[in-house]
């Protein structure tokens, strides 16, 4: 009954959530936030999935049904991580509660930092093809609808493949090393976004019909009896296909902290509820992150590297506290060396 209640409360909350953070029903859809309202409504999502702790903490042994010593022995056999197990029951239950707590915190930062990048390259998007304010809003309700739809699905099907193939884990670490290290060494190329060449563009051209006109704030368009989509439109396809390419390598970054479906399901959702506010509290400021892509290319290589060596990490006695820790000083570092080595400008 806890569990239903529970997981009936969470959606509920993330339904009025995503109402109230994406402005749906507003009547005031054409006026950009300000830079106030923008903050206050970040810091209000960010305090929010900060304070999930407090719940999770009491209640996340209930979503499994965890009540007897044998039951936190299935738990982790199939989750795995370093749960210690105690005679005292109350013991084991506290124990696993901070666990819990320690992995959620730590998926949450790390998603809502990867996040930051999926704006970045939304912003690119939005001026290549000069979409104004208002349709941007427009985007922003459906992209990041679509993003939590995404994330619910290859949650699943990850969940799904290392619950049956526990080598995906492997795999999972192995393409994130390689994206880290491939990201790392890249040349940055964040000032500029091809339009003409982007795979959506060449799919849309060739596959749908696509009017030249572009009336404001509509998706598709009627002409001689046949419809159309518009240029909107397609920069709606655009910032799907962003998500779906930032949840290849988001989901197996969470699944390196945490194998728990509940804790994958509730950072992921918490990391991308209120993006449409700190879209616009960033701005255009994100150009000024020099070192972004950096942080977040360590990010991905020591999650990657975690997954591969996780039997070695844990006779070493690294725990998920230590991995909080060093993603923490991480995503410290980044930010801070970011405004002490602004990026040139010509």
């Amino acid at each position: 009954m806890i569990k239903i209640f529970f997981l009936t409360g969470f959606i509920i909350l993330v339904a009025i959530g995503l109402i109230l953070d994406l402005g749906l029903g507003s009547s005031n859809k054409a006026k950009s936030p300000s830079f106030k309202d923008s903050l206050y409504r970040t810091l209000f999502w960010v305090s929010l999935g900060v304070l999930f702790c407090i719940p999770l903490y009491y209640l996340h042994p209930y979503l499994h049904e965890l009540n007897t010593a044998q039951d936190y022995l299935d738990y982790k056999t199939a989750y795995g991580g370093n749960l210690q197990l105690f005679e005292d029951i109350n013991r084991t239950r506290h124990e696993f509660a901070m666990q819990s707590v320690i992995q959620y915190i730590t998926g949450y930062f790390v998603e809502y930092s990867l996040s930051v990048d999926n704006l970045f390259v939304m912003m690119l998007i939005f001026g290549s093809f000069k979409v104004a304010v208002p349709d941007q809003k427009r985007i922003l309700v459906w992209g990041v609808i679509g993003a939590v739809l995404m994330r619910f699905l290859f949650i699943f099907l990850g969940g799904v493949l290392i619950s049956h193939f526990h080598a995906v884990l492997y795999v999972f670490g192995a393409f994130l090393l390689f994206t880290g290290i491939k990201m790392l060494i890249s040349k940055d190329d964040s000032d500029g976004f091809d339009a003409e060449n982007h795979p959506v563009i060449r799919w849309s051209s060739k596959y749908l019909r696509v009017t030249k006109q572009n009336p404001e704030g509509k998706f598709f368009l009627k002409q001689h009896g046949k419809t159309y989509v518009t240029g909107l439109f397609v920069v709606l396809l655009i910032i799907e296909f962003t998500d779906v390419v930032f949840a290849v390598d988001s989901v197996p970054a969470i699944f390196g902290i945490t194998r728990d479906p509940y804790l994958v399901f509730f950072s992921n959702i918490f990391a991308i509820m209120g993006l449409r506010s700190l879209f616009f509290l960033l701005g255009h400021s994100l150009k000024k992150m020099s070192t972004l892509k950096y942080g977040l290319s360590l990010i991905l290589i020591f999650i990657g590297a975690k997954m591969i060596f996780q039997k070695q990490l844990d006779a070493l006695g690294f725990e998920e506290v230590h991995s909080l820790l060093v993603l923490a000083s991480i995503l410290v570092l980044t930010y801070v060396s970011s405004f002490l080595l602004p990026r040139k400008t010509i």
